[in-house]
């Protein structure tokens, strides 16, 4: 059965920082990035044991841009919370406690 999915609001933030950073550069390539997101939320989904970066948040590569999916899976609600998607030059320090 899938994972729940929530996206706390300040991931919803950077999911729209980069898809207008994108957009900027280039038309339609805003689309392509949120498409990008929209796999790697639905990966997670189904299967949401990828690799712990920082304490109990796990963090997933999103392919092609350079962005990391960081979220906390609460295994007894089957429930995945993405708390932050960013680029990965910025600074770690910006990871939940």
């Amino acid at each position: 059965m899938p994972f729940r999915i929530v996206i706390e609001p300040r991931a919803l933030a950077d999911i729209q920082q980069g898809i207008d950073y994108y957009e900027e550069r280039l038309a339609g390539l805003g689309k392509r990035f949120s498409k990008t997101v929209d796999l790697y939320i639905t990966v997670l989904s189904n299967n949401p044991y990828y690799q712990i970066r920082y304490k109990d948040y796990r963090g997933i590569p999103t392919g092609k841009f350079p962005y990391l999916i960081v979220y906390f899976v609460d295994e007894q609600k089957e429930t995945v919370y993405i708390m932050a998607v960013f680029h990965t030059s910025q600074n770690t320090e910006r990871l939940p406690e």
